[in-house]
This record gives structure tokens, sequence and C-alpha cells, in this order.
């Protein structure tokens, strides 16, 4: 890279300002472009003209200009830190209620997030946009991840149902073949079966599952995510789903979980947190203790009862139930957390950690299999929550 292009590079990440020390003046109108979109989003007085200071204003053309500008100038990757920043900076969130806008930003985790926070207050001719954009995420998010859940799942669901005396239709010939390859008999060609493989017979779901969802509104991100995830999971025969979203309230939104995206708009993002209420109703849901697993997504900072959060999930633990406790479920790294509630239910030998999207079909593949999380944490690089010494 030439000494002249490191300098234009760093002249517009910092700005116009005179301090910024770079002495380079923008030669050619893209990056004078580049330059006023950057400085309307981070500027406070910035480019290299009046026409350039910080913020958009409060119209629509000013708006949907920024948002064609960044598109034009910067990947899609860059486009959504961009729109993520404008939201949170410029609380841009009034431009969200005009399907004209709304129709020319790019959907992505946090923009979905944020309209389901906005859903109530969505104008009608809006509603219907806004569910496109939620369906497109949604839809982006099972291509990628969908596949990775369902081969993890249903391999280590397919493992725990196999059986050593199988009828003949429940057979399972290649491990069957490979497990009695010391048994071939070389004058009959033949190899003699004396230990069978085959598959469980499946008259019932193998695993309980229970997505136990915090929405308030810091955990936006990861109820869209576990959303998805929930979805996915519910078209697996092998699996009984069941999804529950709180805040002060709790909803079951299990009959929604065929339709992510009714089922997201169906969560009340914001409001306080009472986690021992979700607890206790999910407690009331449980009826085969060492066939389930309960997720809790939560930050855990608890608005109601602290102490009734621990004694039931000790209850829990001890009926045998496999609970988990996912800090967040996002790719925003590590999250902000009540981290003494966290130390006590590790006491209790429950996992607390934060998870990404990419790491969660693993997860689910581990605990299904009743592995030991601390190994799969440490495989995957993931801290784990300790109980205080």
């Amino acid at each position: 890279m030439s000494d002249s292009e490191r300098l234009r590079r760093w002249r517009l990440v910092l700005g116009g300002d005179a301090c910024n020390e770079t002495a380079m003046r923008l030669a050619n109108e893209a990056d004078r472009q580049i330059d006023g979109a950057l400085a309307a989003l981070y500027g406070e007085g910035g480019g290299e003209s009046e026409s350039r200071k910080g913020g958009l204003g409060g119209s629509a053309p000013n708006v949907a200009r920024w948002l064609g500008d960044i598109r034009r100038y910067f990947p899609t990757s860059v486009v959504r830190v961009l729109q993520k920043d404008a939201l949170e900076r410029l609380n841009l969130k009034q431009m969200l209620l005009e399907p004209e806008l709304l129709q020319s930003v790019v959907p992505d985790v946090h923009l979905a997030a944020t309209l389901i926070s906005l859903k109530d207050a969505l104008p009608d001719e809006t509603r219907a946009t806004a569910r496109m954009v939620v369906a497109q995420v949604v839809r982006e998010l099972q291509e990628r991840l969908a596949r990775h859940l369902q081969q993890a799942v249903t391999g280590s669901l397919s493992r725990a149902a196999r059986t050593r005396r199988p009828r003949l239709a429940e057979m399972d010939w290649m491990r069957t073949i490979r497990a009695n390859l010391r048994h071939y008999q070389p004058e009959y060609r033949t190899i003699v079966p004396e230990t069978r493989i085959g598959y469980a017979k499946r008259r019932r779901a193998l695993q309980d599952v229970i997505l136990c969802v915090d929405q308030s509104g810091s955990m936006a991100s990861s109820v869209v995510y576990a959303g998805v995830f929930g979805a996915v999971m519910a078209s697996l025969p092998s699996l009984s789903t069941r999804f529950v979203a709180f805040s002060t309230d709790v909803a079951d939104l299990t009959e929604s979980l065929s339709e992510p995206v009714d089922l997201l708009f169906g969560v009340q993002l914001g409001g306080g947190t009472d986690i021992h209420q979700a607890l206790r109703y999910c407690q009331r849901l449980i009826s085969r203790p060492a066939q389930t697993t309960l997720v809790l997504i939560s930050d855990l900072y608890e608005g109601g009862n602290a102490a009734g959060v621990l004694q039931c999930a000790a209850e829990l633990v001890e009926a045998g139930v496999q609970v988990i406790v996912l800090l967040a479920l996002s790719d925003s790294g590590a999250p902000s957390y009540d981290h003494g509630m966290a130390a006590k239910l590790a006491a209790l030998g429950i996992a607390c950690f934060a998870c990404t999207p990419d790491q969660f079909p693993s997860l689910m593949a581990a605990a299904l299999s009743r592995a030991d999380l601390s190994a799969w944490a440490a495989a995957e690089e993931i801290v784990l929550a300790r109980p205080k010494s």
C-alpha cells in the first residue's frame, strides 16, 4: 500500500478535523461522498464542508439519501454496522415507521430486533413491510444455521437411540458390520453378527427441550436467534420443543414455532425481568426430567425473587433436568450480565456462558447426548462462569 493511499484511509477514518494530522484533502467526489456519509453519523461538526456536519436532520429525504450513499460505497457487512450505529447514535427509529425508508435498509438481526420492539408503534402501511423485513432475516438465518443444527441434533439423538437388541427392520447394518469384522469367517465368506446394533423404535420424542427466553430489551438479538433455532428444533420429530418468553409476565409461544415470524412478533421486547416466575412455569411443563434440557437465555438481572431463582434451579437439577444458562445468544461477544447470580448458578452445577449462533448447534448436540459441557466449552474456547471461591 502506498503512503498516499494509507493517508487517504486515515483521513477517511479520522474525519476532516484539523487535528487529525494527515494534512490531506480528499481529491475526488467519491471520497468526499464517503466522508460525508461517515461524518453525518460519526462527526461532531465534521467533514470538509458545511454540508457534511454531523447528523442527518429529521427529514425522510436526507435519511433516504444517506442510506443510498452507504449502500453505494460500502460492502453489506459494513452497511449493517452503519445502520445499527445510526439507530443507536442518532435515534433514527422514526425512519423505520415509513415503508419507503424501511424498504431501503439492509435487513439484519439488529434491524429485526428493532422492528419487533417497535411493532406496536408501526403504522398499518409499514407493518406489512416490517414483517417482510423480519421474514427475510429469518429466512437468511435458517439457510445459514438450520442444516447444521438439524445434523448435530439428529446425529446426537440417533446415537442415543441405538439398541443392541434390534428387530430386523431396526438394524443399523453398517455399524453392525463394522462391529463384527473380527468375526469374519473366510471359509464361508461371511461375518457372524455376534454384536447387533440398531435403532430403538421411536414411539415418542427422545428428548424434551424448553427454551426459556428473556425478552428484556438488552436480549433483543438473542430473542431473534432463539426464535429461529426453536423453529428448527420444533421441526425435528425426535425432539419435543417448547418456547417460553418472559419479562415480568410469561408467554408460552410454542404454538407459533411453526411460523417463526409470528412467534417473533408475539414477543414483547422490553420491560422488567422475572426469571423466578418463568422457571416455575417451565418446571410445571416437565414430565420427564431425565430427558429434559432447559435452556435459560438471560443476562440474569432478576427483578423479582433472586432467592426463588436459585431454589427453583436447584430443584430442577436435583430432579435430573439438564439446565443450561446462555448469557447471550448473539454475535456481540461477552455480554453484560449479573456475575453474582451466574456464580451462584454455577455452584449448583449449571453451565453459564455466552454462545454465538454458530456454536449453538454443537452445544445442543453435546447437551442432548449428556456430554461434559465443561469439556465442550473448553474445546470452543468459551469461558464458563465460575462459583465464587
